[in-house]
């Protein structure tokens, strides 16, 4: 017996919680007399909280177990005690779902904090340029600025405009460029020399090093005229239409 009271005391001091009282009370109850015992408790327990509400706490939960862990060795056959093994396997047992809900409390609280951080900081952007992942130029008085993301220096990189429908009015040749973030600017000029229309456009860009290909990523440059929540997190609505994700943000101006 003072094996199992020894077991118990150690183990209340990391109870916070369990789930399912009739299967944890189920666990720890022997053999013959004392299984007869044990359910008996059980029922008698579980009747008499039938017309109170669900206890949600883990505070709640906590008690309950208690008492009926204590009245089941209480009401123990003398000669078939409970095994000392079984109780402490079931301690064991509430103190890791008692961790699991501490860390789902946890992690619930960081994204919290995280979420708030990030309201803070793109409501701080309104009003600033951005270059950021992204495929757009905004043509603005005759003139759109882009840019370029290389993962290794090119002997030629082209740029490649089409409008929304796909069509394409112009071709740049950019030269070599460097690893890294190259800028560029385009006219409003169309291969045949006329002025394109004020508006957003696509771009695409080709890049090369000898007759190897290199990886190219298109940057654009907008202004951040208002913040919004989405699922994946907090966006920068930018000037002219579209948004990003704060991660795709490259640099700030």
């Amino acid at each position: 017996m003072l094996p199992i009271l020894a077991a118990i005391g150690t183990g209340l001091s990391v109870l916070s919680s369990i789930k399912t009282l009739s299967s944890s009370s189920g666990s720890t109850t022997g053999t013959g007399t004392n299984t007869a015992t044990a359910n008996a408790t059980n029922a008698t327990a579980l009747a008499g909280s039938s017309s109170d509400k669900a206890p949600t706490a883990a505070a709640d939960q906590q008690d309950r177990f208690l008492k009926l862990l204590v009245t089941q060795m209480k009401n123990q056959d003398p000669l078939n005690p409970l095994d000392n093994a079984q109780v402490t396997s079931q301690l064991a047992q509430i103190n890791t779902v008692s961790g699991i809900e501490k860390l789902n409390t946890t992690v619930q609280s960081l994204s919290g904090s995280l979420l708030a951080t990030q309201s803070v900081q793109s409501a701080s952007m309104i009003g600033r340029q951005v270059y950021a992942t992204g495929s757009y130029l905004n043509l603005v008085d005759g003139k759109a600025v882009g840019a370029v993301n290389l993962t290794q220096p090119a002997d030629r990189v082209f740029v490649s405009i089409a409008d929304t429908a796909g069509t394409v009015v112009r071709r740049i040749e950019l030269g070599s460029a460097p690893t890294g973030m190259s800028g560029f600017e385009w006219d409003g000029k169309t291969d045949a020399g006329a002025t394109a229309a004020a508006g957003q456009y696509v771009f695409q860009i080709t890049a090369a090093r000898g007759n190897t290909a290199i990886a190219a990523e298109p940057v654009t440059l907008g202004k951040v005229d208002g913040v919004s929540l989405s699922s994946s997190g907090m966006r920068l609505n930018l000037q002219g239409g579209g948004s990003i994700g704060m991660a795709d943000v490259k640099q700030i101006l």
